[in-house]
């Protein structure tokens, strides 16, 4: 562990989805608080893209953010790969440009598209980094990352199958870290919020930062059978939002620092299966009815996720390419009606849920950085 008498800065990067920022805030609190006791002296600041939904997000955490240029990184093929690779190689050379500046004793990055060039810059400087990933499959940004990385965390030890032979000796289980706490949420505030009553289940609904349209259509075709039993709040992501205006149904963009005391108010959460929302649910303790994204749209990373809880007995899931309306609603029905199964779901999510993944890798980016005296 460092010693008061010493300084550990740190550059955090990351971004392209919620699920890519908000976990390092969690490392980033746990490090704070280690310096407000005097352990070290600590400072930080966040290489991340140009998007200004992530800015705002990096910046009401109190980074400092530093923007470069990036491209999103495809297995399959794009005329976009070759524009994209310009703006990798300008994000490359940028972060060098920042990390000689800036001199950092390490660089944690939380994965992305606008990760890889930092990582590549530091290991090009030797300066040591870690790179977490939070799915159970290893993302294309993290199999580059890992490459250069001192380590690499993982959320738990079956996700090590997903790396090759080379890089298991690098691997550390550290479970993903949730920027939500039970301490200190309060549900009645989000019932006066959200203008809740104590005598219906409440539904509360999440597809991601950026929404879902299929869960959200879901949820609209069968609004009014779902508000006969239950109250809905809805997080439809800001590119698919609706005004809509029904008793026990409320409509939002998006959930931002309510999210803990809402689902300390929520009897059941019905979301996509991303590994940091679910580390947030486990956290909240929350039945959780998952609609996971499918191989379409993504590596299948969240039917990975899901599977893996539904093995286990610790949530419900739906598959996404088969579901229809009724299913959905029966399912809704179903779990926010019987508190014995959601208990025993919510029971052994927890069994799973490495409540102190923050402080895993605050500590190993701690033991691994190059820290240094003024």
């Amino acid at each position: 562990m460092p010693e008061p008498t010493k300084l550990l800065r740190v550059c955090f990067t990351g971004g392209g989805t919620g699920g890519h920022v908000f976990p390092a805030f969690a490392v980033d609190e746990f490090l704070s608080a280690q310096s407000r006791r005097g352990e070290f002296r600590y400072e930080r600041f966040w290489i991340g893209s140009r998007d200004e939904r992530e800015r705002r997000w990096i910046a009401e955490a109190g980074f400092r953010h530093v923007a470069i240029s990036t491209g999103k990184l495809r297995r399959y093929v794009s005329l976009r790969n070759i524009t994209d690779l310009f703006g990798i190689v300008a994000g490359f050379f940028q972060s060098l440009a920042i990390l000689r500046r800036e001199r950092p004793d390490i660089l944690f990055s939380k994965g992305g598209f606008v990760s890889v060039p930092p990582v590549l810059a530091a290991w090009m400087l030797r300066i040591p980094s870690i790179t977490h990933e939070s799915d159970a499959t290893a993302g294309l940004a993290t199999r580059i990352n890992a490459r250069c990385a001192l380590h690499t965390c993982i959320p738990f030890p079956e996700a090590a199958a997903s790396y090759p032979r080379r890089l298991q000796g690098h691997l550390v289980v550290t479970g993903v870290p949730s920027r939500l706490s039970r301490k200190g949420c309060d549900a009645n505030r989000a019932r006066a919020k959200f203008a809740l009553t104590e005598d219906k289940p409440v539904v509360v609904v999440l597809g991601g930062s950026q929404g879902a349209l299929q869960i959200n259509e879901l949820v609209w075709d069968q609004l009014d059978q779902l508000l006969r039993f239950a109250q809905v709040v809805h997080q439809t992501g800001p590119a698919t939002y609706r005004t809509i205006e029904k008793r026990g149904y409320r409509c939002v963009p998006f959930i931002g620092e309510e999210l803990g005391d809402l689902l300390s108010a929520a009897t059941l959460v019905v979301s996509r299966a991303g590994a940091t929302a679910l580390a947030d649910f486990m956290e909240m303790e929350v039945a959780m009815l998952l609609i996971p994204l499918g191989l379409g749209a993504s590596r299948g990373d969240q039917i990975e996720n899901a599977r893996r809880l539904e093995r286990y007995g610790a949530a419900w899931v739906l598959d996404g390419n088969t579901v229809e309306q009724g299913t959905f609603t029966d399912a809704v029905r179903k779990l926010s009606s019987h508190a014995i199964v959601r208990n025993e779901l919510v029971s052994r999510a927890k069994a799973l849920h490495a409540a102190d993944a923050a402080e895993r890798i605050a500590h190993l980016i701690c033991s691994s950085a190059r820290v240094r005296r003024d």
